[in-house]
């Protein structure tokens, strides 16, 4: 298949823009879910695993079409990134969403979050299989050192971030008995040091992944996931900080607890 590059820069600079908008626009308020849902709910609502599951899967199922129908897909670098993106939100749709034991979706933000993984999945998923040039960068004599050291440091951020996150929802998860909704104050790992950890975690993913594809794509999925969650830490931490006096005074830390 061609390589859509005017379709690819268009997609990277939409995502970072609307990155940048929802920045601005959830300066006060955040995304009604979760904790921070509105008094007056939205009359549609999904159970949690049923809105991640459809949510994620979109940019998981995205790549593996395109892997099916492009002769491509088995080079080396295209292949290692690729299947690094997907493992992603393989652990997001088929894992997460099962065990999660979250409050209901509005589908409203069930539907646009499964827009925004369609649009992602595809994005990454062309350019990796049709415009990066990983392998013939790979073969290029002295240059192949270099750039094997440059991947092999970005895949290590995006692992040691999948690991934080991973943990950190397990963590989280932990704190509430099956059907329980209370919130409570996450303690271990990495939320010793920041409220948000899973966030933390999947941000370091998305840089990881950045500095491994030194890309547009790479780099707009970064910037927009460090606008969409990095707010929603912040008011996580302010959550905290208003419902439970002794926060954060018990934390090892000496810094801001923001993400």
């Amino acid at each position: 298949m061609h390589c859509y590059e005017s379709v690819v820069n268009c997609l990277s600079c939409g995502m970072l823009l609307a990155g940048l908008l929802h920045l601005i626009n959830h300066r006060k308020a955040q995304a009604s879910y979760g904790r921070h849902m509105k008094p007056t709910a939205p009359a549609r609502m999904v159970p949690a695993r049923v809105a991640w599951f459809l949510q994620e899967m979109p940019a998981l199922l995205m790549p593996l079409l395109l892997m099916h129908l492009s002769r491509q897909y088995s080079a080396m670098g295209r292949a290692i990134l690729l299947k690094t993106f997907c493992l992603h939100y393989f652990h997001r749709t088929f894992v997460y969403s099962l065990l999660t034991r979250g409050q209901p979706f509005p589908l409203s933000v069930m539907t646009t979050g499964g827009f925004f993984c369609f649009l992602n999945g595809f994005l990454q998923g062309h350019y990796l299989l049709h415009c990066a040039q990983f392998d013939e960068k790979w073969s290029a004599g002295y240059r192949y050192t270099i750039v094997v050291l440059h991947v092999v440091s970005g895949l290590v951020v995006f692992y040691i971030g999948m690991a934080i996150n991973i943990h950190s929802d397990y963590i989280l998860r932990n704190l509430r008995k099956s059907k329980e909704i209370v919130y409570k104050i996450p303690a271990g790992g990495l939320f010793e040091y920041v409220s948000g950890a899973n966030y933390f975690g999947e941000l370091v993913e998305w840089f990881g992944y950045a500095i491994v594809t030194w890309s547009l794509p790479g780099i707009s999925i970064a910037v927009f996931s460090l606008c969409f969650i990095g707010p929603r830490a912040y008011y996580h931490h302010k959550f905290y900080k208003e419902h439970f006096k002794e926060y954060p005074r018990f934390r090892k830390a000496l810094i801001p607890f923001i993400f």
